[in-house]
């Protein structure tokens, strides 16, 4: 893609892991010929910056890998502007697709891959988390696939669970196995423009930050026993945000167009106050600002009071998926 850095000027590396999150412009050495390097430019967000890696996401939702070796140069750039009569509607995205956006938004502490599915391990903290994604073909005859994935669990004292689109081959295959269905859940989108008009409360001021604190933990009923994994899931993410309100909590990961919102919830006694939309509306503009445009969520289908708000909030099914467990 054509870069940014004009000629003549000195590279320098003017970004670090701190800029995660902000829109950045870098130039990398992809090769070097008769003593002749050539480079590329690669623009969108930082992603992350770990283990001497750096991710950039692009505004497509590609995420580009650079090794930090290679970088030259660096700099923050603005935000992407709108397009003019564009960019406010949801992207089309295969189930597959967003199912993998999704998994890299509420990252496993460990993963293995088995052909194109994905085992996932966090100490036991979510069952997303904790369960096999299942993308594409295992590589190997299912009932191999199965024993395999039985025994990687058991080897972390976990039970063995598979997270699987509706539309999956193997849903019906996994079926006449005897492998269990459960938690049937969706995942419902919406453009993101919309949301980013959603009001904010005058006595309960939106605070953002790129860390949970104590009060958002505090808020956050999922933790448990099983506070430490807790952290470092919810923590990690190619672009993480934290709300919090008088009352009320919630969380996006962006990633290219896309940003995730999740863990929004609200105490009891300060329910119907508009604080959960109050806290989408942060998370939405914040979110833009990073070069979003269209909004996802997981939720159980069950969930009728959260289908309800949702449904008021502009999003719609995208798609379904559920979890099998061996037989029993």
């Amino acid at each position: 893609m054509p870069g940014d850095f004009s000629s003549g000027v000195r590279l320098e590396i003017r970004i670090t892991p701190a800029d995660v999150g902000k829109r950045v412009s870098v130039r990398q050495v992809v090769q070097v010929t008769d003593g002749h390097p050539t480079f590329t430019d690669t623009v969108g967000v930082l992603a992350s910056w770990d283990t001497g890696v750096v991710c950039i996401t692009r505004r497509t939702g590609e995420t580009v890998r650079i090794e930090e070796e290679a970088l030259v140069a660096g700099k923050v750039v603005p935000p992407a502007p709108a397009r003019r009569g564009g960019g406010t509607g949801v992207p089309a995205v295969t189930d597959e697709e967003i199912e993998a956006v999704a998994s890299r938004a509420w990252p496993a502490l460990e993963t293995a891959p088995l052909g194109g599915w994905t085992l996932r391990a966090a100490g036991g903290f979510t069952r997303r988390a904790n369960s096999v994604l299942v993308t594409g073909d295992p590589g190997v005859p299912l009932p191999r696939a199965l024993a395999a994935v039985t025994g990687w669990y058991a080897e972390r004292g976990l039970p063995a669970v598979l997270q699987v689109p509706d539309a999956s081959p193997y849903a019906d295959r996994l079926a006449r196995a005897g492998w269990v269905r459960e938690a049937d859940s969706l995942v419902r989108t919406a453009p993101l423009v919309p949301l980013t008009s959603l009001p904010e409360p005058p006595d309960a001021p939106v605070e953002l930050s790129r860390a949970p604190d104590a009060a958002w933990l505090a808020a956050y009923h999922r933790t448990g026993a099983l506070a430490e994994a807790a952290l470092k899931v919810v923590s990690g993410g190619p672009s993480v945000w934290f709300a919090t309100a008088p009352g009320a909590i919630g969380r996006a990961v962006v990633e290219g167009p896309w940003v995730l919102f999740g863990a929004v919830e609200v105490a009891p006694e300060r329910r119907r106050r508009g604080l959960a939309t109050a806290v989408m509306g942060a998370l939405a503009r914040r979110a833009y600002d990073e070069g979003a445009r269209a909004a996802y969520l997981q939720v159980e289908a069950d969930n009728e009071a959260a289908r309800a708000l949702y449904d008021r909030l502009g999003f719609t099914d995208h798609h379904g998926y559920h979890y099998r467990r061996p037989p029993a």
